[in-house]
């Protein structure tokens, strides 16, 4: 089993929509204009958050943000063949802990 986390569309880029809270944790990023723009961030995302599995960047394109309905925030389980096992709703406010624990626990037959 690995986790992994993908990297998709900043979610309140400076000059679309800030918070306050970025303001406040000095995390303020225009919208990035190009990948390589994009892996800046994202780098500094990780680094700022303290991720400490794998992550990986989404391309420019946006194809798994579209493919999964990522933004803003999301978990998805993914089993061995592939196929979605778990869904969040829209985090971070629709994340539900047991859910997944649950899921996983369904997973992995425990």
């Amino acid at each position: 089993m690995s986790f992994l986390a993908v990297y998709i569309l900043e979610a309140h880029p400076s000059d679309v929509w800030q918070m306050q809270s970025n303001i406040k944790e000095k995390v303020v990023f225009a919208s990035p204009k190009d990948e390589e723009e994009r892996a800046l961030v994202a780098g500094a995302c990780v680094r700022t958050l303290g991720i400490k599995f794998p992550a990986v960047l989404d391309g420019f394109d946006n194809t798994v943000e579209k493919a999964y309905t990522g933004w803003p925030d999301r978990i998805y389980l993914i089993d061995a063949q592939g196929r979605v096992a778990y869904k969040s709703r829209p985090g971070p406010f629709g994340f539900e802990p047991d859910e997944l624990a649950a899921s996983l626990k369904r997973l992995v037959g425990h």
